[in-house]
């Protein structure tokens, strides 16, 4: 293909992925050079706890065409998926309710979003003939901000979000890595300015500088990828997020500019956006089985999901439910559910 049929088919791709439900579709070449040290440094600083395999495939994820031979570029697409435009704090002030994270409380975006891509990539193939091309969905060792951020898509903000000055930050990536020498758009500037409100306001200051969290300290990883317990220390300051953590992204001034997301596989199900505690900790392991299929929830599994609940339930109001709730399961088979319960009724009588 020459030239001027290369910025066609990138045009036309454009356009195909908007049709297909993508907010915003960008392409950029694979060279991440410049992000190399910063991993590094950051994996030597272990700032990413028990993720090991943020270790294992550290090349990988700098170095696009190891993952796929022969990619030399990313098509870097986000989509909405904020079912409000309120960026309230309340819900985190109603302690006997979880606080569930807004990307987890809908279908899991994983395979929504590949389904979209590989439809997509289909579409190029009925125009181009035979091409080499990958989907990716948070699901394999990319740098997914980086690429968007090099594409266009927005800036790495302070809090390690990607940043879009027409959309904030409530929306998801995915890549389609190709063969294709498609022409590239220009990189995303920096506008965050002197603002440090995302940093300021984590509850467990887990940011050590801009653009730099300590993944230790962070709720997300502390509910999500730490399958042990969770520090003693820790555990006053999580509140009652049971499931991730969005208090960077509801402080961010640029998320003033939230879009609702048009998907309906996003909307929360099982009332994961107001569910009390005591009825989510009251669920059996084949409640939650089925209550989470489909669902980003279910990776933590039913130890953790306990665990977390227990947490949360230690930090709320002292109350005849919450207890008998607690006490319920203080014979639990897990030693790890027990432990953080046996802490969460200390602090209930304690009060």
């Amino acid at each position: 293909m020459n030239e001027i049929e290369l910025q066609s088919l990138a045009r036309d791709i454009k356009t195909w992925g908007m049709q297909l439900g993508f907010q915003e579709v960008a392409i950029t070449d694979v060279d991440l050079g410049q992000h190399k040290d910063h991993l590094r440094s950051w994996l030597e600083k272990n700032y990413h706890g028990e993720m090991q395999y943020m270790q294992l495939n550290a090349d990988l994820r700098c170095e696009p065409e190891l993952l796929l031979p022969g990619t030399i570029r990313a098509v870097c697409v986000r989509m909405d998926y904020a079912q409000t435009k309120s960026n309230s704090f309340e819900p985190l002030k109603v302690k006997h309710k979880a606080y569930i994270s807004r990307y987890a409380r809908g279908r899991d975006y994983h395979k929504l979003i590949r389904k979209k891509l590989q439809k997509l990539a289909t579409r190029i193939e009925q125009q181009v003939g035979e091409f080499g091309y990958r989907a990716f969905v948070d699901s394999a060792p990319v740098l997914e901000r980086a690429l968007a951020e090099k594409s266009g898509l927005g800036w790495i903000g302070k809090n390690t979000m990607l940043l879009n000055r027409k959309a904030g930050s409530w929306f998801f990536l995915g890549e389609l890595f190709t063969d294709l020498p498609l022409p590239v758009d220009k990189p995303a500037s920096a506008h965050c300015g002197s603002c440090t409100a995302c940093m300021d306001v984590c509850p467990t200051n887990a940011f050590v500088g801009p653009n730099v969290l300590d993944s230790k300290r962070c709720i997300s990883y502390l509910t999500i990828e730490l399958r042990t317990s969770i520090p003693e220390e820790l555990r006053p300051l999580i509140g009652n997020r049971v499931f991730g953590c969005d208090d960077c992204q509801l402080i961010c001034p640029w998320n003033k500019f939230t879009h609702i997301s048009k998907e309906k596989d996003f909307a929360p199900r099982n009332d994961l956006d107001c569910a009390d505690l005591t009825s989510l900790f009251s669920w059996t392991e084949e409640m939650f089985l089925q209550r989470t299929e489909g669902s980003a929830i279910r990776r933590i599994g039913y130890e953790c999901w306990l665990r977390n609940i227990a947490v949360a339930l230690g930090n709320s109001p002292a109350t005849s439910d919450s207890i008998e709730a607690l006490q319920q399961r203080i014979d639990h088979p897990s030693s790890l559910v027990r432990e953080h319960v046996q802490w969460a009724l200390e602090k209930q009588k304690s009060r």
